[in-house]
């Protein structure tokens, strides 16, 4: 009731905001701009928070949406003049990373994994199982570039080169993104951009944060000891509590699962 009463000092608050999972489009992807949208307007604009803390655990996902969701957090800090935090749990690797660098400072836990700086696109090749089947693959096409890596038939070389010009202009990005946001703070003797990934004392060293600490403690080391915290996490809808999207949600956590794989965790 402080913040009512006139000439009578409110504690500070930090809005913590929860980003988990893997990064997609659409409402029902876990992280997504479209889904997070309203959660980070909440964050920033309620109660004249002190500051936005993200907690991020995420191994990557969509260069997209992580760019969409990045650039929402700078606009919203900008705009309403808070300073923005991000605390890394288990990962934040890849698409995951560029949401940490959403923020004006990274904090990680001493066994995070950090980095990943690159760009992958994975598929599969099935030409030759519906040969063996006797299954004829017939696609009909106007413009040369359309049938672009049709898996089911052999794998084009000028199809592979035009995907690499495509990842590398991504990873050309992604590559500004962390220098226009880390600046001066990383390590130029140390190739950073090669999709390795680091625990979180390695990667303070080599400047992708900065530092080791933990949410709480660090918020009231900065904002002191009767800082209150605003948490804002994404609510699930009536029929996901239900289990109405059992089938959908299992090929979620099955996807999710493997992305989390790729780092031991």
């Amino acid at each position: 009731m402080k913040r009512f009463i006139p000439f009578v000092k409110s504690d500070p608050v930090v809005a913590v905001v929860r980003l988990s999972g893997t990064i997609g489009s659409g409402p029902r992807a876990q992280l997504s701009d479209e889904a997070l949208a309203p959660m980070l307007e909440r964050a920033f604009r309620r109660g004249k928070p002190q500051a936005v803390a993200l907690l991020i655990n995420s191994p990557g996902g969509s260069p997209v949406q992580s760019a969409l969701i990045g650039a929402r957090i700078r606009r919203l800090s900008e705009e309403k003049g808070v300073h923005v935090h991000a605390f890394v749990e288990d990962v934040a690797a890849s698409g995951g990373y560029w949401l940490a660098c959403a923020a004006d400072d990274i904090w990680a836990d001493y066994g995070s994994i950090l980095g990943s700086i690159g760009v992958i696109s994975a598929g599969f090749g099935a030409h030759v199982l519906l040969a063996r089947q006797g299954v004829e693959r017939r696609v009909y096409t106007a413009g040369q570039s359309k049938s672009l890596l049709d898996p089911f038939q052999p794998e084009k070389e000028e199809d592979v080169a035009r995907l690499r010009v495509i990842l590398d202009d991504m990873h050309d990005g992604f590559i500004d993104w962390v220098k226009t946001r880390r600046g001066d703070k990383l390590d130029e003797g140390t190739e950073l951009f090669t999709g390795d990934v680091w625990l979180g004392s390695k990667a303070r060293e080599l400047g992708l944060i900065d530092g080791l600490a933990h949410l709480e403690p660090k918020m009231k080391e900065l904002y002191g000891d009767k800082v209150r915290f605003a948490r804002y996490g994404r609510k699930r809808s009536l029929f996901q509590r239900l289990g109405a999207t059992l089938t959908q949600d299992a090929l979620a956590g099955l996807e999710e699962r493997a992305a989390y794989a790729r780092f031991g965790l």
